[in-house]
């Protein structure tokens, strides 16, 4: 259950961020004003040249207690790195810099040369100002004494994480971090590779060669792309000449390295089967079309490997499969949730929207972070952020052993719809140590943020603190709180508004819609194919991560999320509940005066019926205009109280974290699937009661009630004259006041209408 005397919300907080902001007709900005300034001192070492007799020569530089060295190529007298070291001036301690030339073949890596600069005499630097250009300087040996020791090309310079050599420098904060696993403390900007829908239609296929003629054939064809494979149903038809038309739907993405493999299979029973005819096809050969325009169907040739009479492999002629294969560019491939998706747009760039403004995010810092892992005998957590949106996904540096950590890190994302999200999320890095990608270990999820762009107004900068908190199987936990700046500068307010009028998604989704299950099973197939391609980076990022920013499993059974989600549905009608209830005062004179005053304004709108529609959007009008003293001043955040997280009970929790397909047995099993039981009934008796209202209702013209029936008909009748000759408004009148007519006229036995209609016949009796 959460957490004792624990603060689950947001706090506006008033960081030390720059005051200039980005003008509305710039799209892109490199300014780092959402961020406060981080000042580091620079060094990039470039070559060395002429050193005595060395073979394997790498640079150390030294400030104080903090370390880094270059990398060292065998057997290269004269080797060049371009590597830049990068010191946090905040935790400068000493007053010169170090640099020493060592040789790595002798013991104890003996000194070849050394340098000493003041840091005081460190000239800085500030972009868009061009770099500084290295300089040699002549190396000396143990006793200051220059010559013939060779010479170091370096630069050296004080600048902000505002730097272009940022992202790639080697950092101080992870001065305890060596070899292969600095690239994974690094920054990096990753983008999306492009997602297509590629669809298989299978129309039939002509003249098999089954194994026996003497059987009727049970023919599917299986499709393989990748990892990926998709059948087809049992051909209807049991002949050498089967048909399916039947469509199968992939998702690939560029570039297309893995080719399409089609195979006719036929199943012999006895969990047999035999491959009938196979083909191949290269996707980069494959048409694209971006309106719902049917291609073209081809025959593609079948073969077959066969064994000749030499035991020689021989590929020959088997048949032909009619197909109809396109790459569908018009559709916007889901790899989120349709209700918090950061990107609509379709996959082709012809059918892109025109940009609206750019999204700025400032990831500042984070603090109270709590312990993710032990080392050394103590706890320690080594941070990192992810953040997401459209294609594009960014990852800062990863500050090594600390519980306030500050990345102070900004990044600019182009928009094209306001009913976006933006994702952020915090990891901890669990391979920092030598041989830890081989071990296996995940990144543990630390907390997310979501943000909805719809909900931000143009040109402000919004500083707050968002609460991380994680769902565990014993409740939820507040991990701590990550403090972001965030912008949304609007470049065209004309095609914002206009944003608001067009279709949500590409209209290939309108005129060529797909079904539930294979908008779910592509979503399934897209965030596979993004976790394998992100994952090959450099620094990876890895599956866990991929598909916690995505958040695959969010369509998984939860309990709790269905009561949340049953509260959402009635605080929403809470609209309704209030106006019911108010008429019902009315109708019981509760208040003499506002019930005569409801009296006369209904008699004015059946005397004047056309102020109805004015009047109700003047209302409308004035409570928008009262609402707006109370809007809301902060972006949404995740919020423990709407999920039901303190009201979720622990056996519940145990069963939203369990594995699809289960993994629990016996006497848990049986008493989640009793719950389970009990809900669906209560369903079945809600959707009963509404079954039978329906038949109710029909059963008043059906002649299943042969006294019911003619009943109705004479009311009908009676109505019909009586409507002929009294006017409406005469009868609207005598609707509403009898209606609202005083609680001294009122009988508490159901009305006469009501009696009739509770004894109209339903098909209740009928079922078994």
């Amino acid at each position: 259950m959460p957490q004792a005397n624990v603060d689950f919300s947001l706090k506006e907080t008033s960081p030390n961020i720059g005051g200039g902001r980005v003008s509305g007709s710039e799209k892109l900005t490199s300014s780092f004003d959402l961020v406060e300034q981080m000042h580091f001192l620079y060094v990039r070492v470039v070559r060395v040249r002429d050193l005595p007799g060395t073979r394997n020569p790498f640079v150390e530089v030294k400030i104080g207690n903090y370390k880094g060295t270059t990398k060292y190529f065998k057997m290269d007298h004269d080797p060049e790195w371009n590597q830049v070291f990068a010191f946090s001036k905040d935790r400068i301690q000493a007053v010169t810099v170090e640099v020493t030339v060592r040789n790595r073949e002798t013991i104890n890596d003996e000194v070849v040369g050394k340098l000493a600069f003041d840091i005081a005499d460190v000239p800085s630097r500030v972009p868009p100002d061009s770099p500084l250009a290295p300089q040699w300087y002549s190396l000396e040996d143990e006793g200051g004494r220059k010559g013939g020791r060779g010479e170091l090309m370096l630069a050296m310079w004080m600048g902000t994480q505002a730097d272009e050599v940022f992202p790639d420098a080697w950092h101080s904060d992870a001065a305890a971090v060596s070899g292969e696993s600095i690239a994974n403390t690094r920054s990096k900007v990753y983008i999306s590779p492009r997602l297509w829908y590629l669809r298989v239609n299978i129309i039939q296929a002509q003249d098999l060669v089954p194994i026996s003629r003497n059987r009727n054939p049970q023919v599917y064809v299986q499709a393989v792309l990748g990892n990926m494979v998709l059948r087809s149903r049992f051909s209807p038809d049991k002949n050498i000449n089967p048909s399916w038309n039947e469509d199968l739907m992939f998702v690939v993405a560029e570039p297309f390295d893995d080719p399409l493999i089609l195979s006719v299979v036929d199943k012999l029973g006895n969990n047999k089967e035999h491959i009938l005819g196979m083909c191949t096809i290269h996707l980069s050969r494959v048409e694209k079309r971006l309106l719902p325009i049917p291609v073209d169907a081809n025959w593609y040739n079948l073969e077959k490997v066969v064994q000749d009479n030499q035991n020689n492999m021989e590929v020959k002629f088997a048949s032909r499969l009619h197909l109809r294969v396109c790459l569908d560019g018009g559709y916007h491939v889901l790899d989120e949730s349709i209700y918090y998706s950061s990107d609509f747009r379709a996959t082709s760039k012809l059918l892109w929207p025109p940009t609206i403004g750019v999204l700025e995010l400032g990831i500042l810092n984070a603090t109270g972070l709590l312990p993710m892992k032990s080392k050394d005998g103590r706890g320690t957590t080594d941070a990192y952020c992810v953040a997401k949106y459209g294609s594009k996904w960014v990852r800062t540096r990863t500050i090594v052993d600390s519980f306030a950590p500050k990345w102070n890190e900004q990044y600019t994302w182009e928009v094209y719809d306001p009913y976006t999200v933006i994702t952020i999320g915090v990891f901890d890095n669990c391979h920092l140590q030598e041989g830890s990608d081989a071990g296996g270990s995940k990144d543990p999820r630390i907390g997310k943020v979501r943000i909805r762009l719809s909900t931000l107004n143009a040109d402000r900068i919004y500083t707050h603190s968002y609460p991380l908190t994680v769902l565990q199987p014993n409740g939820v936990k507040k991990m701590g709180e990550i403090q972001l700046a965030v912008r949304f500068t609007c470049s065209s307010t004309w095609n914002l508004f206009q944003s608001y009028t067009h279709p949500l998604f590409p209209q290939m989704h309108y005129l060529l819609p797909l079904s539930v299950y294979q908008v779910e099973s592509l979503r399934h197939q897209a965030t596979q194919t993004l976790s394998l391609r992100l994952s090959r980076a450099e620094p990876p990022l890895r599956r866990e991560v991929v598909e916690y920013m995505l958040d695959v499993g969010s369509n998984v059974w939860s309990l709790r999320r269905g009561r949340a989600n049953v509260e959402r549905l009635l605080a929403t009608c809470n609209l309704l509940v209030e106006a019911w209830k108010w008429f019902d005062h009315i109708c019981k004179w509760k208040n003499p005066i506002s019930t005569m005053v409801v009296h006369f304004v209904y008699l004015i709108f059946v005397l004047f019926p056309n102020l109805i529609l004015p009047l109700f959007f003047l209302m409308c009008i004035g409570h928008g205009a009262s609402q707006y003293r109370k809007r809301p001043r902060h972006p949404p955040h995740m919020d423990t109280k709407l999920s039901l997280i303190d009201s979720a009970h622990s056996d519940e929790l145990d069963e939203e974290f369990d594995t699809f397909p289960t993994s629990k047995n016996g006497e848990v099993l049986k008493k989640r699937y009793d719950r389970l039981r009990s809900i669906a009934g209560r369903m079945m008796t809600i959707i009963g009661d509404l079954a039978t209202q329906a038949e109710r209702l029909n059963s008043m013209l059906s002649w299943r009630d042969p006294r019911a029936t003619p009943m109705f008909l004479t009311f009908c009748m009676l109505a019909s004259m009586g409507f002929y000759f009294i006017p409406w408004r005469l009868f609207a009148l005598g609707v509403g006041f009898f209606t609202m007519r005083h609680p001294k006229f009122r009988i508490s036995i159901p009305s006469l209408p009501q009696n009739f209609f509770r004894r109209l016949p339903a098909r209740t009796e009928s079922m078994i």
